[in-house]
């Protein structure tokens, strides 16, 4: 899967659109900078790498290794302060990009979003990917890649896991959910990889009044991970980086995959599928009857 040295050099005919067409935002003043995917020796995975220059671009690579979500780049002022961002994009991330937009975190004239179409990544395909509804990242400046057959959203198998653990009885449900959060270190790998937690200050770094205990113990742990679930409900877009991360191997998607369950149960809504999405929890209306409000 990891290509180093002279395989490197052997770029698939996305691999070279998508160095070119960086390279020439670069060159004509497009962007300031271009965030995509480079290959690191000693990594399984792709690695973030920021093209400044067209000679750097040449580095950028995109294959199925290229698992990680860019746009947490993109709220970073010192990211911002580059200049315009190029961005390199996949379906997954580009819902990540559709939900800042919606946000007003960025604004859409400061990115210049390079797509390229994704069937998946890793080898088999992550269990995110068999179920993704958006393998076109439409709506960017630039789009790359041969069509990608385009799968029917299948509820069912996408909320599987879920209904795997809710055939449990409370009980068992209890019994898991404690193994897991006693598991939690605390170390907040899935707040910083996430590209939805961007708040200046976290919850948890709030002592007057302290709402989070910070100790990882069951108390702290289960208040923190139900806290970031809540946070992202209705705005989290199933990118499962949280969980990728965890260095303990807590199935933090399952948390994310039940609220993103319920918000299309009740509300018919997917999070990121447009940057102008009319969101649940985010989108005030002054002609709300506020019907069920006791």
């Amino acid at each position: 899967m990891h290509r180093t040295g002279e395989n490197r050099m052997n770029a698939t005919p996305v691999e070279e659109s998508l160095r070119e067409a960086a390279a020439g935002a670069i060159a004509d003043g497009t962007v300031g900078v271009v965030i995509g995917y480079g290959h690191e020796a000693g990594s399984d995975v792709a690695t973030p790498l920021f093209a400044r220059t067209p000679e750097q671009a040449r580095g950028l690579v995109f294959d199925a290794t290229c698992v990680g979500n860019l746009a947490i780049y993109l709220p970073k002022p010192e990211v911002r302060a580059l200049g315009r961002t190029g961005l390199v994009v996949k379906g997954c991330d580009l819902r990540a990009v559709n939900v800042l937009l919606r946000e007003h975190v960025i604004e859409r004239e400061d990115v210049f979003l390079i797509g390229v179409r994704c069937a998946g990544v890793c080898e088999p395909p992550l269990h995110k990917c068999t179920v993704c509804p958006v393998h076109d990242p439409s709506g960017c400046d630039v789009t790359l890649g041969d069509s990608v057959e385009q799968p029917t959203a299948d509820a069912s198998r996408a909320n599987a896991l879920v209904a795997e653990m809710e055939a449990k009885s409370i009980e068992e449900r209890w019994e898991f959910w404690k193994r897991q959060m006693t598991k939690c270190v605390r170390c907040y790998a899935c707040r910083q990889v996430c590209p939805l937690c961007y708040c200046k200050r976290c919850i948890v770094e709030k002592t007057t009044p302290q709402w989070v205990e910070t100790s990882p113990h069951l108390r702290g742990n289960l208040a923190w991970n139900v806290v970031r679930a809540f946070h992202l409900t209705g705005r989290c877009v199933g990118c499962g980086e949280c969980e990728r991360v965890c260095p303990v191997d807590i199935p933090l998607g399952l948390l994310n995959q039940k609220m993103a369950g319920l918000m299309e149960q009740w509300f018919d809504f997917q999070s990121g599928l447009a940057p102008d999405e009319q969101a649940p929890f985010t989108t005030w209306d002054p002609n709300d009857p506020e019907e069920g409000i006791l």
